[in-house]
């Protein structure tokens, strides 16, 4: 599925199931949670936090999901295409970058 099914996925499941759109604010809020959800995962599986017997059974996938699906929720109250932005940064970010890290000696293995 692409960024344009996901988008459609998302809005024809609020629309069947969740009633509304929270507000932008609210979603904004929620996006700010799931990314902390997702952050409390990495600092203590990946970092030097301890990970709580509680927080073991958490998967970082279903976390992911959830950034991904509010995100696409924030797109959609506000008309952005995802698929074309997406596209767009990608096509930038190939540009302005690809000599610059290829040239960062910090990357260099």
């Amino acid at each position: 599925m692409d960024l344009k099914g996901i988008q459609k996925a998302v809005d024809e499941w609020i629309q069947n199931h969740g009633v509304r759109y929270f507000n932008e604010l609210t979603n904004l809020a929620q996006l700010t949670e799931e990314v902390g959800e997702v952050a409390r995962i990495i600092a203590r599986r990946y970092g030097e936090q301890s990970e709580k017997e509680s927080d073991k059974k958490k998967d970082l996938g279903e976390e992911l999901a959830d950034v991904i699906f509010v995100a696409v929720c924030l797109a959609n109250q506000t008309g952005v295409d995802l698929q074309k932005a997406f596209e767009d940064k990608l096509t930038e970010k190939t540009k302005r970058d690809h000599e610059r890290h290829h040239t960062n000696p910090k990357l260099k293995s």
